[in-house]
């Protein structure tokens, strides 16, 4: 596939962030070598042994971390009574700068998948000093067209799946917004709606997969499958938490403030974003990016064509030695 060989970490911790919240860190590969950070996707997937191998691990100082709420960071939002409205992409930036400041790191390498690409994103916006270089796989903005194209656009193309996933939203919210109907269905005081809604969720994930596998093993794990469902629908339904509501979103408005940061983009052409043209866009709002498009690959990192690509702009920035 491409990838580094695997590599184990050589310290850990849990960081004290704020609002009763710890966050799992990991560091591994080279103790000395060219920082950079993990963003993982979801929101609310938790980080995985599998992204250090992006990393070349003589070269790179790679730092992993699970977001609020996911992985090992503590509470879990799995949990019914953990408080979902000090976890935002304000409160993961500025976990973001105490991991970053707790590990003693100047500036960093910023790699991320799906929302950890809209969190990367927004992260080097409002942190530019802080960021190296940006390497994006599976690329989102958080705009307002994705969620809805993820919730009800799709839904022509998948349309039995649809009609279950809409099926258990009252009827007079299922032609309002679904994402925020699923989230309060999984803050329900009742365990048994909260369990269906999760599930339900997950099966609407795993339906409009655009390619194969379409068959996502972690979704059968129920303590995972309610922490994930209840933290992208918490986002999804606000906006990203963003603060802005319109349809090209902050991203793609802030593109300019990336003029000097380097980055790769890496997206399949059957990721369902691409209907969108907001990749394209970005890309092109931001001269220092480069887009790199990879046939018959959709929303998937680590799928051929795509890890090799992503090694491959990671290598480079390793060897330009910025």
């Amino acid at each position: 596939m491409g990838h580094h060989p695997e590599s184990e970490p050589y310290d850990h911790g849990m960081l004290d962030v704020g609002d009763g919240n710890r966050i799992h860190w990991e560091t591994s590969g080279n103790p000395r070598g060219r920082p950079a950070v993990v963003l993982h996707g979801g929101p609310g997937s938790g980080s995985s042994p599998a992204l250090r191998r992006y990393f070349d691990p003589a070269a790179y100082r790679i730092v992993l971390f699970d977001q609020r709420g996911c992985g090992r960071s503590t509470p879990s939002a799995a949990l019914h009574g953990t408080d979902m409205s000090v976890n935002t992409t304000a409160h993961l930036i500025a976990d973001l700068e105490l991991l970053r400041r707790h590990l003693g790191i100047e500036r960093w390498l910023v790699w991320g998948v799906s929302w950890g690409s809209v969190l990367g994103l927004r992260y080097a916006q409002t942190h530019p000093d802080a960021v190296t270089e940006l390497v994006l796989a599976a690329v989102a903005t958080g705009s307002n067209p994705e969620v809805t194209l993820m919730t009800k656009g799709l839904g022509r193309l998948f349309p039995a799946a649809y009609e279950e996933f809409r099926a258990l939203v009252p009827e007079a919210e299922r032609d309002g917004n679904l994402t925020a109907a699923y989230n309060r269905l999984l803050e329900s005081p009742d365990q048994r709606v909260r369990e269906r809604a999760a599930r339900a969720w997950t099966d609407w994930e795993t339906a409009m997969a655009s390619a194969p596998p379409r068959s996502v093993p972690r979704y059968e794990d129920p303590v995972f499958r309610m922490g994930f469902a209840r933290t992208v629908t918490h986002y999804w339904g606000n906006d990203h938490f963003l603060g802005d509501g319109n349809d090209e979103g902050v991203v793609l408005r802030d593109a300019h403030l990336l003029a000097d940061i380097p980055g790769t983009l890496v997206q399949g052409t059957l990721d369902p974003n691409n209907l969108l043209g907001i990749v394209w866009r970005l890309h092109h709002a931001w001269p220092a990016s480069e887009l790199l498009v990879v046939d018959d690959v959709g929303h998937d990192a680590g799928a051929p064509g795509m890890a090799e690509l992503l090694v491959a702009a990671t290598d480079r920035y390793a060897a330009n030695g910025r």
